[in-house]
C-alpha cells in the first residue's frame, strides 16, 4: 500500500476535523472546504496555533495581505497566508472580503502613521508598517487619500510593483527595532521575519521560518570560499536562526540575545552563537533577477 506523503504543518491547511479543498486525495479529513478569500484590514494581525489571545505568536500578517479562511467560530478565523503559505487563527475582526479593494501602493517605511484628514495636527488613526498594502484613491498635496477615506504620507508609500534590491540596506531600517518571537513589524520582529521582509522588499517572496530559508533562498556557497568573499546581501544560516550580511564582516540581524535588531561583526556573533546554536551552516547567495523568476 502506498501511503500519503507527509506534509509541514506549518503550511498545510489541514486538522482533524477539516482540510482544504485542494489537498483531498492527498490528506485524510471527514470535510473539505474550498476557502474564503480575505483581506487583512488591521494594521496588524496576529496568527498563533491555537484560537485563544494568549498562544504564543507564530507569526504576523500586515494590513493589505490576504489570508484564505477555511473554518470561522467565536471570533477566530482558520486560515492560510498568501504571502508565505503559513496556517493559524487570527482575529475574523482583522479581516474583509477580499473584493473590497485592490492594493496599489505599500509602505516603504518602517512605519507610517495614517490620518482622519490631510493634516498631521491632528490625531493618527492607526500606523502601518513596513510592506504593509494600501489601495490609494488619489494624491493630495503631499498625502495620499486611501480607499477607506484615511490619509497616508504619499512619501512614505512607493508603488506595489516597484522593488528596492538592496535587502541589506532595507533591513538596516529596522535597526534597534525590539525582537519579538513570530513579530513582522518595527515594533517587533525576529530574524526571519527580518530576512522577509527585506526580501519582500527587493520583489522576492520567502518563506517564514529560518530553516526554510536556508533551504529555499539563493544558492548555497561553500563556506571555505564565501569566508574570503562575503557579499552584501548573503544570508548567513545557523540551526534555527540567521542573519544578512552587510559587507564582507559585518551581519545585521535581529538577535534574542542582544533582544533587538542589530548590527555586529560576523566573527563576534558566531563566537556567541556557536554554544548554542552550533557552527555557522550555511551562506546563501541570491540572484535577485533569478530568485524573482522562480
Amino acid at each position: 500500500m502506498t501511503s500519503k506523503p507527509s506534509f509541514d504543518k506549518r503550511l498545510t491547511p489541514a486538522r482533524t476535523d477539516l482540510a482544504a479543498l485542494h489537498l483531498k486525495g492527498k490528506v485524510d479529513a471527514p470535510r473539505y472546504v474550498e476557502g474564503a478569500v480575505k483581506r487583512v484590514i488591521a494594521p496588524v494581525a496576529d496568527l498563533r496555533r491555537a484560537p485563544r489571545g494568549d498562544e504564543g505568536l507564530d507569526t504576523q500578517l500586515l494590513h493589505g495581505e490576504i489570508f484564505t479562511v477555511y473554518d470561522s467560530r467565536e471570533g477566530w478565523a482558520w486560515g492560510q497566508s498568501a504571502v508565505d503559505g503559513y496556517v493559524g487563527y487570527v482575529s475574523a475582526d482583522a479581516l474583509v472580503e477580499a473584493t473590497g479593494w485592490a492594493p496599489t501602493h505599500c509602505v516603504a517605511v518602517p512605519r507610517t502613521l495614517v490620518f482622519p484628514v490631510p493634516d498631521i495636527r491632528l490625531t493618527p488613526l492607526y500606523a502601518l508598517f513596513l510592506a504593509s498594502q494600501v489601495a490609494v484613491v488619489r494624491i493630495e498635496d503631499s498625502f495620499a487619500r486611501l480607499a477607506d477615506g484615511s490619509f497616508a504620507v504619499a512619501r512614505h508609500l512607493m508603488p506595489a510593483s516597484a522593488v528596492v534590491s538592496d535587502s541589506a540596506g532595507t533591513a538596516a531600517q529596522f535597526l534597534n527595532a525590539p525582537y519579538l518571537w513570530g513579530g513582522r513589524t518595527s515594533l517587533g520582529v525576529d530574524c526571519s521575519g527580518l530576512i522577509q521582509l527585506a526580501l519582500a522588499r527587493a520583489g522576492i517572496a520567502a518563506p517564514r521560518d529560518s530553516d526554510l530559508q536556508e533551504k529555499d533562498i539563493g544558492a548555497p556557497v561553500a563556506l571555505a570560499s564565501a569566508r574570503n568573499n562575503l557579499k552584501r546581501g548573503d544570508l548567513v544560516c545557523w540551526e534555527g536562526h540567521g542573519g544578512i550580511m552587510l559587507d564582507a564582516a559585518s551581519l545585521i540581524h535581529a538577535s534574542a540575545f542582544h533582544m533587538a535588531v542589530v548590527i555586529e561583526p560576523l566573527v563576534q556573533a558566531e563566537a556567541r552563537i556557536a554554544p548554542v546554536a552550533g557552527a555557522l551552516r550555511t551562506i546563501r547567495r541570491i540572484n535577485l533577477s533569478d530568485q524573482r523568476r522562480r
